[in-house]
């Protein structure tokens, strides 16, 4: 598997060199996005995070998560 992943970070280098360095800050949080959508985080730590949210306020009314639903 050495051999796979040497090939695809060579190729992902490769492309990261054409980018213009103006765009690097927009193609470095498109890479952390797509990892951290690959990650999941466990049933604890999502919790300790909703807590955390509801305690300090961060949350959203109720009646606003119905708008725009077309429920019958």
């Amino acid at each position: 598997m050495g051999n796979y992943q040497t090939t695809y970070t060579d190729m992902l280098i490769q492309e990261i060199n054409t980018i213009p360095e103006e765009y690097l800050p927009t193609l470095l949080g498109m890479v952390r996005l797509f990892r951290e959508s690959l990650t999941l985080t466990s049933a604890e730590i999502s919790f300790e995070h909703g807590w955390q949210e509801a305690m300090t306020g961060a949350t959203i009314p109720i009646e606003k998560l119905w708008v725009d639903i077309d429920a019958e």
